[in-house]
């Protein structure tokens, strides 16, 4: 793959574009009402579900206030059962790390399991640069991978493409590395499942060693734990002699016991099921059992800017289950490429100007991306404020160094401030905006507000505010205090 999301469009671009593919917003449409379908039947079985989410946002948060702590305590676990730790402030540091790894083991070609991580530092092209070939082997990355695509979800990043743009992929693209898609392959998901693994055989067989990321780390013994639904994380960790794993430093967990509450969260929340298919945990080596080294790469790369943050750390509590993504209106109509990251969605709209900063030119209008309708809060299994964090981002974004480019925005929103201490200008505001309604363009506003109305409508101005309405009739109520039956009072809303 070789495309990435450098100098990628910022999201307003993006976004104008993807929201003109109706075949792409079908595709995500279709593909997260199945998912949340499937979610919401299986949280409405557990009674406890408000109180996991509540332990296991606590947990989070004692993990974060003594990460120092656990991380050495981790450290320290990880050497004692054989394994080697490496540091890692950012994403070329950590390419570095892993691409001197490979070279010592005289391999140029390896195997990988999903990753975000490795996404997020551009680990890919690192080895590609140094002559390392690496291999996605989940599912989903090997159809990007294959179509030289770019990932739309946290938990399927192929979420845009149908079965038979699949399919195409497959019968176009496999031949060209290695074992080709089996002839007359169609766009069953069994057929093109067969054809997956078919390919994949002989690359896992072959790979002397495998990459992997990890969605826990334990800090009280060293144990590094792998979520997935394929198995092909498995055969990567154990069949290759070097396993190197590539993970967050956010990621630690204090205890074994606390992985109870988080298997019981993600699953649920990311695929709809109660239990993923495959969990594995590997904790150092074991002498004729798996692989002969394994290398444990901890990755900063901005997660202490977060974490310094006093709400902004909430994002680091997150687990990469793609709930909020799944409800998002936002994500739903213009995909998750838009976002310009391998985080997408709500928690991409947080985590990526946290992670790079609020001014980086490609995030800084991500805090924008949504209706604040608060529906990723009420999914969130760790309980998460994201709208709380969009709302501190925007303010950030507005009193930083890019306020100089929203005088006429500031100097509006100044007047209208002002105005609000004075209830009587304020009222004679609220009844000419009612006169002006009328008049007003009913599709398109003049600059320098046609930006507003780019992608967007002018709503409707109501003839009479809300102030006059409840004078005239009593807050909705007729003379006997009573309430119609349609809730409103005499003459209702008009």
């Amino acid at each position: 793959m070789s495309k990435s999301f450098v100098g990628w469009p910022p999201f307003p671009k993006a976004a104008e574009r993807s929201t003109r593919d109706p075949q792409l917003r079908a595709n995500v449409h279709r593909a997260t009402h199945t998912i949340r379908a499937k979610r919401d039947g299986l949280v409405g079985e557990r009674p406890d579900w408000e109180q996991l989410r509540d332990s296991a946002a606590a947990i989070k948060d004692t993990a974060l206030h003594h990460l120092d702590s656990y991380l050495v305590r981790l450290e320290a676990a990880v050497e004692a059962a054989g394994g080697v730790v490496h540091w890692a402030r950012d994403a070329a540091e950590a390419c570095l790390i892993v691409t001197e790894l490979v070279r010592r083991t005289g391999e140029t070609r390896i195997v990988k399991a999903k990753s975000m991580l490795t996404e997020e530092i551009g680990l890919d092209d690192a080895l590609r640069a140094a002559g390392i070939d690496a291999r996605e082997t989940d599912l989903a990355e090997i159809i990007l991978h294959l179509g030289d695509d770019l990932p739309s979800h946290i938990v399927v990043p192929s979420m845009h493409l149908n079965r038979g743009q699949i399919r195409d992929i497959f019968t176009a693209e496999m031949g060209k590395h290695g074992r080709p898609a089996p002839a007359g392959l169609t766009d069953d998901p069994n057929e093109l499942a067969d054809a997956a693994r078919l390919h994949l055989r002989e690359k896992f067989l072959a790979a002397k060693v495998g990459v992997t990321g990890g969605n826990f780390l334990v800090a009280e013994t060293g144990t590094v734990v792998m979520v997935e639904s394929e198995g092909n994380g498995r055969m990567c960790l154990t069949l290759p002699e070097t396993l190197i794993s590539v993970v967050g430093i956010e990621k630690v967990v204090p205890t074994w016991r606390d992985l109870e509450v988080f298997l019981q969260l993600l699953a649920r929340s990311s695929t709809g099921e109660r239990m993923s298919p495959y969990v594995s945990t590997w904790t150092g080596v074991t002498d004729r059992d798996g692989p002969r080294e394994f290398h444990l790469v901890l990755v900063d790369n901005g997660r202490t800017r977060a974490l310094a943050d006093p709400l902004g750390r909430q994002a680091l509590r997150c687990i990469r289950c793609g709930a909020c993504m799944n409800i998002c209106p936002v994500y739903e109509r213009t995909g998750g490429q838009t976002y310009g990251s391998v985080y997408p969605g709500p928690i991409g709209a947080i985590l990526n100007p946290l992670l790079k900063g609020a001014d980086d030119p490609q995030t800084a209008s991500l805090p924008y991306a949504s209706s604040l309708c608060g529906a990723c809060n009420e999914v969130c299994p760790v309980r998460i404020d994201i709208t709380g964090n969009l709302l501190e981002l925007r303010n950030d974004i507005a009193e930083g160094p890019a306020q100089v480019k929203h005088r006429a925005e500031r100097a509006a929103l100044d007047v209208v401030e002002r105005m609000m201490y004075h209830p009587h200008l304020w009222a004679a505001a609220v009844k000419t905006a009612g006169i002006a309604g009328v008049v007003a363009p009913k599709k398109r506003l003049p600059p320098p507000l046609s930006g507003w109305t780019r992608s967007r409508l002018v709503p409707a101005v109501p003839r009479e505010s809300f102030r006059t309405w409840w004078a005239r009739t009593h807050g909705g109520r007729d003379g006997n205090g009573q309430v119609d039956a349609m809730g409103n009072g005499h003459g209702g809303l008009r």
